[in-house]
């Protein structure tokens, strides 16, 4: 399988201040930004910068939105690899696989963000069959992983940060937890996502204890249905004038 229908180079456009998660994970991604930007005045001084991240937590709390926010403001591309689709029954092409990944975030000084990150340890933990060829496949990683240079960023996620081997997760700087946003936090999302709308719209029933992707789903459903639903009814009144 060839790697081009494996990743995907996403051209999408936002900040991190258009992220919504913690305060804390935000100042902690921003410090991360700006040693980016100066890599070459920090590396003078041998300052090593931090390139390897690891993103856990609940599903839906902004872990690729995170990634996506950071090549833009680094105004570098982004290879998004989802380790699910990579891993192959021939464990040998898996591994080359991503040696090609890393190849190419390296080759044009990029993002490179591995989705599902959890699959290497899973699959690791629960073969036994070709446990031989899953420990080589995660020494593949590990050395990868090792060599990845610090003017390019590896960003990792998974919601089951349990199951990863140990191995990997010593070689991440930095491991930020995400979790569902408290209510003050949707708030502010639902605001900034009505706000779109007309005014008169915009005043629906706000749920909480759900992710930032569960309540854009729920916000996106309820505005479409008022939209249809007040066009049906002009079309009502059209038709009986």
């Amino acid at each position: 399988m060839s790697i081009h229908n494996l990743i995907i180079v996403d051209p999408e456009k936002i900040t991190l201040d258009d992220v919504f998660f913690s305060d804390k994970n935000k100042a902690i991604l921003k410090q991360v930004v700006k040693e980016h930007q100066y890599v070459e005045e920090l590396t003078a001084y041998d300052l090593p910068v931090d390139n390897k991240i690891l993103l856990h937590g609940h599903s839906g709390c902004g872990k690729t939105t995170t990634a996506k926010a950071i090549a833009h403001t680094l105004n570098k591309n982004i290879v998004i690899l989802n380790l699910s689709t990579l891993i192959s029954s021939r464990l040998g092409e898996t591994a080359t696989n991503l040696k090609l990944v890393f190849d190419k975030a390296i080759k044009e000084k990029a993002v490179l963000f591995l989705d599902e990150f959890d699959q290497i340890g899973k699959a690791r933990a629960n073969d036994d069959k070709d446990s031989g060829e899953m420990r080589r496949l995660v020494n593949t990683l590990i050395q990868l992983i090792d060599y990845f240079p610090n003017y390019c960023l590896l960003i990792c996620a998974t919601n089951f940060y349990d199951l990863i081997d140990p191995a990997l997760l010593r070689r991440f700087q930095l491991k930020l937890q995400y979790e569902l946003p408290a209510a003050d936090k949707l708030n502010d999302y639902y605001d900034k996502a009505l706000a779109r709308f007309p005014e008169h719209l915009r005043h629906i029933e706000r749920k909480f204890d759900i992710s930032y992707a569960e309540a854009k789903d729920y916000i996106n459903t309820e505005m479409k249905a008022r939209i249809i639903a007040e066009l049906e009814h002009k079309q009502r009144l059209a038709t009986a004038n």
